[in-house]
């Protein structure tokens, strides 16, 4: 039962972000800035960010609540706090402020973390771990198209 509370905790949060991302994105993806961009031949269409983003978060949500369920330890906490910090703010910095650089010193931050949790906490059942594979699988394709938005425009 703690286990189920926690992971609709996390939901919200998790989608919460998520809303806050987008909302700080000002057009974003529609923005003339971003439709003039160079963009990577592997750039998928715009519907497939947000089927990622929904499955990510929802298999994140679970791995979460595995994880605190068994350690809810100050360090997780912070962790997961500088997670949610970098995968909001990703989206200002890039899409509203433009500034591709910061971006993905951002993005590669948040991977970085996403990996940490990966390689750190090995839940039980281990199968739980693999629930973050999408995100790191996303997370290294949105990296390598912010660097070759860096690196051709």
């Amino acid at each position: 039962m703690k286990r189920l509370k926690l992971f609709f905790i996390f939901l919200i949060i998790n989608f919460s972000a998520l809303g806050i991302g987008s909302w700080l994105m000002d057009n974003g993806p529609r923005s003339q800035w971003y439709l003039g961009l160079n963009k990577a031949p592997w750039t998928p269409p715009g519907w497939v960010f947000g089927a990622a983003w929904s499955t990510i978060m929802v298999c994140f949500s679970i791995y979460l609540s595995y994880l605190f369920y068994r350690n809810n330890s100050k360090k997780v906490q912070v962790i997961f706090g500088l997670q949610v910090i970098l995968n909001v703010i990703w989206n200002f910095i890039f899409f509203n402020q433009h500034l591709v650089l910061m971006g993905l010193i951002t993005i590669t931050a948040l991977t970085v973390v996403i990996f940490y949790f990966f390689f750190k906490y090995k839940t039980a059942p281990r199968a739980i771990t693999y629930l973050l594979l999408p995100y790191m699988i996303w997370l290294v394709i949105a990296t390598s198209l912010n660097a070759y938005v860096l690196v051709n425009n």
